[in-house]
């Protein structure tokens, strides 16, 4: 990925809001909120006037006039440069044909999902579906209107891939929390068995690891091998 002189994901939506003609920072964010782009970028008030000049002292905007609409403050209206033009142009092409690794808060949660005992990450997960699905329903609810209203998908195609991200999410989670429900998750025999024994003697999970057959068994042995990074 490139390093930009405005690494903000806001100022690329800056630029891409610019490209249609100049504005004022206040017409900016509210068109962004009107087409529903905040949903795919965040908007934040004071952060985006920041970002307008950082990329105004990057040069990628300038200030085309200042207007004054009755008795509401002066606003300045900017408009892309060419080098903003340019800027917008590699930038767009990288986020669509660059696969970025991305961290995900629920991937790092999974990492270092035993450090709780396995029903309590059950009602956890559960707790994350019912949020999930019902950001599936109030997004697909969206797409019912933009459809009923004959909205260009090209306009919104962003949402449907937020959509595909939060079904698969759900699928996975669904299928996770049975597993562990069950105790059909793959070698986890160990996680519910040190919790259980952490209520009977208190001894934790982390004091039982150093010893895996003496706690769980000779089955466990294999844990001994493992370098304490991969546990």
């Amino acid at each position: 990925m490139a390093k930009r002189k405005v690494a903000n994901p806001l100022a690329f939506a800056v630029l891409g809001s610019l490209t249609e003609r100049p504005m004022h920072p206040y017409e900016i964010s509210t068109l962004l909120k009107t087409r529903g782009k905040d949903s795919s970028i965040k908007l934040n008030y004071g952060s985006l006037y920041s970002v307008v000049g950082a990329l105004e002292k990057n040069g990628f905007i300038e200030a085309q006039e200042t207007i004054r609409d009755g008795n509401r403050p002066e606003r300045t209206v900017y408009r892309l440069t060419e080098a903003g033009t340019a800027e917008f142009q590699d930038w767009l092409s990288e986020l669509i044909g660059s696969p970025a690794r991305e961290y995900h808060p629920l991937e790092a949660g999974l990492a270092y999902m035993p450090g709780l005992p396995p029903d309590r990450v059950v009602e956890l997960l559960v707790e994350r579906i019912k949020a999930v699905d019902a950001e599936i329903e109030q997004v697909e609810t969206a797409h019912q209107y933009m459809e009923s209203m004959d909205f260009p998908r090209v306009f919104w195609v962003e949402s449907e891939f937020r959509l595909a991200l939060l079904k698969a999410e759900s699928a996975y989670v669904h299928r996770l929390t049975e597993e562990i429900r069950s105790d059909s998750l793959g070698e986890s025999g160990f996680w519910r068995m040190a919790w259980k024994t952490f209520a009977e003697t208190g001894v934790s999970p982390n004091e039982q690891l150093r010893d895996p057959v003496k706690y769980f068994g000779q089955e466990f042995a294999w844990m001994k091998a493992v370098p304490p990074e991969g546990l």
